[in-house]
């Protein structure tokens, strides 16, 4: 479906730059979405910081993902007009970008199913952390990789309605039973596990689990890239809780620097604090991209959608209410000093405490301005799904 144009298709790319009101057609409602999320059509000067934006900042990313959502047999005729115009677009063309976005994308208002149209804006980041391929005294804490005896169902093998669920155990016997916990693998009962690194020291293990994905420094001066290849199967408990509900740290404290500063004091209690969260992150060795290709270019890890992530330009979300490789318009507020951040965001990753319609992980990048700003991001934001006119919004 093509939506008219309220002016002249000249003067709404002149004025595109300023955001004048009702150059730019609203699309018309939509089929009425499934849960969790409802989408209201929105007009692209309704979007926060639409005409200030650098939007070509995301085009390496939004062409990355194009690719993996067109190999896809699934999600190709979604996307494959949009993607199609998007390669033709000179990357270092500011005005074609936005040209580009108001021709072939549509903008609709994200809220709950409840209505609430804010919700929780956190961020994560790519840790850099020393570490070993073989243990010794300096690197003793292992990173593992999948072991061969964890078993993952899909249930909606069993039952249609359960289609987004899976259960992670092992085989007892002809019965599966639950996985082992973070304390039963730290005392050794995992038999089937195999280090696939180790680390200098146990936050910076955990916390690279916490992110899915980071770099280990090898000894030798070499870098390790490392992935999130599956989980055990247990529920993610934060620590931060864990700490507040004794009384070590109050909710307005609670950050990632406050909960290593704790360890760092309590260096005899900190595994018996990581043991509370029973939830175990397996890792994979990633490949290196191809030198000179834009995922080299980008160079960051692996998201879920299986494309390098770019700092600052993507997001984790629920995909029960924003698909992988869909565009999204981010209004929230900057960690440091809650000035407004207002972007064009790609959904290209998950993340098990990502949950809900209104949810995004805000992805930082590598290096410590990364981490500080990760690790204190907590605010709340507003989000717009940018989805190809014409094409069926998610749960129609």
């Amino acid at each position: 479906m093509i939506h008219s144009i309220a002016c002249p298709l000249q003067r709404c790319v002149a004025l595109a730059f300023v955001a004048v009101a009702g150059c730019v057609g609203v699309p018309p409602a939509p089929p009425a979405p499934s849960l969790p999320a409802r989408y209201a059509p929105a007009a692209w000067e309704d979007l926060p910081g639409f005409a200030t934006d650098r939007v070509h900042e995301a085009w390496p990313a939004l062409i990355v993902g194009c690719r993996r959502l067109l190999a896809a047999p699934a999600t190709a005729p979604t996307w494959k007009p949009v993607c199609d115009a998007a390669e033709r677009v000179d990357a270092n063309d500011e005005r074609a970008m936005r040209v580009l976005l108001i021709d072939h994308f549509s903008p609709y208002r994200v809220s709950a199913a409840d209505g609430a149209g804010e919700g929780l804006v956190t961020g994560y980041y790519e840790p850099t952390l020393p570490g070993s391929r073989v243990p010794d005294s300096r690197f003793p804490y292992p990173l593992y990789a999948a072991p061969a005896d964890l078993v993952a169902v899909e249930l909606a093998s069993l039952h249609p309605e359960l289609a987004d669920r899976r259960v992670r155990g092992r085989l007892d016997g002809r019965r599966i039973v639950p996985y082992w916990t973070r304390a039963e693998i730290d005392a050794g009962m995992a038999g089937a596990l195999v280090p696939l690194a180790w680390a200098a020291d146990r936050m910076d293990a955990f916390f690279l689990e916490i992110q899915g994905s980071g770099r280990v420094l090898l000894p030798d001066g070499g870098v390790m890239r490392v992935g999130y290849a599956d989980q055990n199967g247990h529920p993610y408990t934060p620590v931060a809780r864990v700490l507040i509900e004794r009384g070590e740290m109050t909710r307005e404290e609670a950050s990632m620097q406050a909960i290593r500063a704790w360890g760092e004091r309590n260096p005899a209690r900190a595994a018996d604090l990581l043991r509370e969260n029973r939830s175990v992150v397996f890792f994979r060795e990633l490949p290196a991209p191809a030198p000179g290709s834009l995922e080299a270019a980008i160079n960051g890890p692996v998201g879920a959608l299986g494309v390098t992530l770019a700092a600052g330009r993507v997001i984790a979300v629920d995909p029960r209410a924003i698909p992988l490789g869909a565009p999204v318009w981010l209004a929230t507020t900057h960690p440091a000093d809650r000035q407004p951040l207002q972007r064009l965001v790609l959904a290209q990753d998950t993340g098990g405490a990502i949950r809900g319609a209104v949810r995004a992980d805000l992805f930082w990048g590598a290096g410590n301005a990364a981490a500080e700003a990760a690790g204190r991001m907590k605010e709340p934001g507003r989000l717009w799904l940018i989805w190809p006119r014409g094409a069926p919004l998610p749960g129609s």
